[in-house]
């Protein structure tokens, strides 16, 4: 009985020294593993200290399965003030030979899309939307999307 409460504890206590620096944490399951153009995960997140620099990782999780070698995407940043912004990106899935760029086990690969020490200017709930690119209507074998803002290691 020792033991085991010994490993529990131990666990625990790994599992929360691993995201101490993390403020959020949420992630958006796609249903039926698809991601169709209709669909636009929200992420909200309030930030109260504008004098910290944050990393903000958006990890999107796809099967071995995926079609293709990368997925561009957009995402519109709202802060609590001021206008939305709508920017493009493109997350690499695959190098040229077809070999996974992000962390594989078993028949899940992870992609991030870091955007590392960013400085926020007012304090207040920013809104994160995202959007599939493609020119396809859906994109199949994507189980889920999130997004992690935790405070930047400084470097």
């Amino acid at each position: 009985m020792k033991k085991l409460i010994s490993v529990l504890f131990l666990v625990g206590f790994l599992l929360v020294s691993c995201t101490k620096n993390a403020i959020y944490t949420k992630a958006y399951r796609f249903k039926n593993e698809q991601w169709t153009q209709a669909v636009k995960p929200k992420f909200s997140v309030d930030i109260q200290d504008t004098t910290k620099l944050y990393d903000f990782i958006f990890t999107l999780r796809t099967t071995t399965d995926y079609p293709y070698n990368n997925l561009w995407i957009f995402l519109r940043t709202t802060p609590p003030f001021g206008k939305s912004v709508r920017e493009p990106y493109e997350i690499k899935m695959a190098d040229p030979n077809g070999n996974w760029i992000g962390k594989k086990s078993g028949t899940v690969v992870e992609h991030q899309l870091i955007f590392k020490r960013r400085k926020v200017p007012f304090k207040g709930k920013y809104q994160f939307e995202l959007e599939q690119a493609i020119t396809e209507k859906s994109v199949t074998e994507v189980l889920d999307i999130s997004l992690e803002v935790q405070f930047s290691e400084a470097e």
